[in-house]
């Protein structure tokens, strides 16, 4: 499912210039863009492999960022897969195919640090905020907090 199937306030609905009869987009979107709408969002590699989809976003609540999305990859119904932290920053917004873009081979991910539903690691831990950003060639925001 893609970000305009479940957008229940019309962000991103496209409308037509009364004026010129040119199809505009109407809404916030795709610069801002409402997190629900995001969640469940296709993920593909640049290959048009099939990496998973989004299954939550998780903000650093000290300042105000998107730091990860939780990726689920793997597994059959919901058994057996996998959850990956994805560095935000690693995610391109794929507007004409409404879905993300993750520069990762599909083994690469089968091999990244991942975990399941009942054992979530510490994303505030340094440590291993580093070792994510380090597997996906991405580096951390600097930790400015908001005032």
């Amino acid at each position: 499912m893609n970000y305009e199937e479940r957008d229940p306030y019309g962000m991103y609905k496209v409308g037509t210039n009364i004026e010129s009869g040119s199809l505009v987009r109407q809404g916030p979107g795709p610069e801002l863009m409402g997190a629900d709408t995001l969640i469940g969002n296709d993920v593909y590699n640049l290959k048009e492999e099939d990496l998973g989809d989004i299954k939550e976003i998780m903000l650093d609540m000290r300042t105000g960022r998107v730091s990860y999305a939780v990726l689920s990859f793997g597994g059959f119904l919901g058994m057996g897969e996998k959850l990956f932290a994805v560095p935000w920053t690693a995610l391109t917004l794929d507007t004409e195919n409404k879905r993300f873009t993750l520069n990762v081979e599909k083994d690469r991910l089968e091999s990244a640090p991942g975990f399941d539903q009942d054992s979530w690691p510490n994303m505030a831990d340094s440590a291993w905020e580093k070792s994510i950003h380090d597997y996906y060639g991405t580096k951390p925001y600097v930790n400015e907090v908001r005032a």
